[in-house]
């Protein structure tokens, strides 16, 4: 996502949308993946809600090229940068900023960096505490009192019980209206009822507008409180393997049932990450608590790692299903 950042022409009734709030940059539709705005907190601290993510209250100064070499994830070092000197900038202004919301190797990585800037406190909210794409709200310690409400939820309910309708389909349909993806958070899928939408507050009443279909069914939107959302802890099947070492492809072949030479092939295309971060070498070794994915695949997280009287490691394979 590294590159010069573009923009296009809103359209006015788009436009009319995004300035609900007072922004120093006008919010724009394409790559940038950074909107900054003023922010009015009260006094008081206040307890975080229940969509919150993550909090990082940093202490310690570093400067951003330093901290950059530490990203492991050389995908994102462009997006890292953006985010710690966005948090440097509100920091001396004594300001709150926000993201986007970022894709989990983005977070991860941001999150580890803003760890080491001082006077910068951060929070990722996604809307609910599973959430996997995040929005960030950094600034100096001492002005964020309270968690800023930046994440909104919208319902699509439509007639899906003859036509079901995929995440795929569900994505398609709100990036139809012209709004980028960086600006959406998490879809969550209800079957026959639909499905729950993460966004930025700003553009909630052009989506509820803009979109009347979802593949070939009509649906409604509507604007729902983030209690109101309906998630499930992700269905997962859990097995043992018996492996000579804990070699990701030894483990992950085991894991995923395919042979070892498949998986070193993806492991050299790109397709394998672990923890989000993607791996080049075969030989890496896994952990408890590693958290492995394949492109078409799937995920699996590696759980409790024990040894045998024969000097084997029994693993316990958590699938996601």
């Amino acid at each position: 996502m590294a590159g010069a950042i573009t923009s296009f022409k809103i359209t006015p009734l788009l436009r009319r949308t995004t300035v609900i709030q007072t922004f120093r940059f006008p919010l724009c539709l394409d790559n940038n993946h950074f909107s900054q705005r003023k922010v009015q907190f009260l006094s008081n601290p206040a307890n975080f809600p229940s969509g919150l993510c993550h909090l990082v209250h940093a202490s310690k100064g570093d400067s951003s090229e330093v901290l950059i070499k530490g990203v492991v994830d050389k995908n994102v070092l462009e997006d890292v940068r953006r985010v710690l000197e966005m948090a440097k900038r509100a920091s001396s202004r004594r300001e709150i900023v926000h993201t986007d919301f970022l894709t989990p190797p983005v977070l991860k990585e941001s999150m580890h960096a803003l760890e080491k800037l001082a006077d910068v406190k951060a929070v990722a909210q996604g809307g609910y505490p599973q959430a996997e794409r995040c929005r960030l709200s950094v600034g100096h310690s001492e002005a964020m009192t309270t968690t800023p409400d930046i994440v909104d939820a919208l319902s699509v309910t439509g007639n899906f019980g003859l036509q079901p309708c995929s995440h795929s389909d569900f994505l398609g349909a709100i990036l139809g209206t012209g709004i980028a993806r960086e600006k959406l958070g998490d879809i969550l899928l209800q079957g026959e009822k639909g499905a729950q939408i993460l966004i930025i507050p700003e553009l909630v009443d052009f989506l509820v507008t803009a979109m009347d279909k979802v593949g070939n069914v009509p649906v409604t939107c509507t604007r729902i409180p983030l209690l109101a959302l309906e998630y499930a802890p992700p269905r997962t099947k859990t097995f043992k393997t018996i492996e000579a070492s804990l070699r990701l492809d030894a483990v992950a072949s085991a894991g995923y049932k395919i042979s070892r030479s498949k998986l070193v092939d993806l492991i050299s295309k790109g397709d394998v990450r672990i923890n989000w971060s993607p791996v080049t070498k075969n030989g890496t070794t896994l952990k408890t608590g590693d958290m492995v994915s394949v492109s078409g695949h799937g995920r699996l997280k590696i759980g409790e790692i024990n040894t045998t009287r024969k000097g084997k490691f029994a693993v316990e394979v958590i699938q996601f299903l």
